[in-house]
């Protein structure tokens, strides 16, 4: 754009020769606009946090929006990629429970890896999940005595 802008100015073609300069740069600057500034924001607006406990999403500029899915519950995951994310490495997963909305993760920067780490914390969560669930109760006073062959 900026090269164009600068060859272009004051050496418009023959039909638009007689439009001023500032309508050059009116239309460079809309272009940068809408290529340039509002992806970038959009990209910024959003933010994804994987912990060992559930993967968070927020998004928003002004009206920030957060939504968390748990891996104990457990989600398929389902990973799409274009042709330009493969070029990248990067994808787009999409992470449903079956109950709640999907959560998309778009534009993830090493996506097979995300993906796997996304199982192994599936996996462990549920598996500590049942782990607690058959734990054995603990039952509040004095420990109960001991056979008298052991005392």
């Amino acid at each position: 754009v900026a090269g164009a802008v600068g060859y272009f100015t004051g050496n418009l073609p023959a039909p638009l020769d007689e439009t001023p300069d500032w309508v050059l740069w009116l239309v460079a600057g809309v272009v940068v606009l809408l290529l340039v500034v509002i992806p970038y924001l959009r990209w910024l607006a959003h933010t994804y946090t994987v912990t060992t406990r559930r993967v968070i999403a927020r998004s928003g500029l002004l009206r920030r929006t957060r939504t968390e899915i748990g891996h104990a519950r457990g989600y398929t995951i389902a990973e799409r990629r274009g042709p330009i994310q493969r070029l990248w490495g990067a994808g787009t997963l999409t992470l449903s429970n079956g109950v709640d909305a999907p959560l998309r993760l778009v534009d993830i920067p090493s996506v097979r890896l995300m993906n796997e780490t996304l199982a192994d914390q599936v996996e462990v969560s549920q598996i500590l999940a049942h782990r607690d669930s058959h734990a054995v109760p603990i039952v509040p006073g004095p420990p109960p005595p001991l056979p008298p062959d052991l005392a």
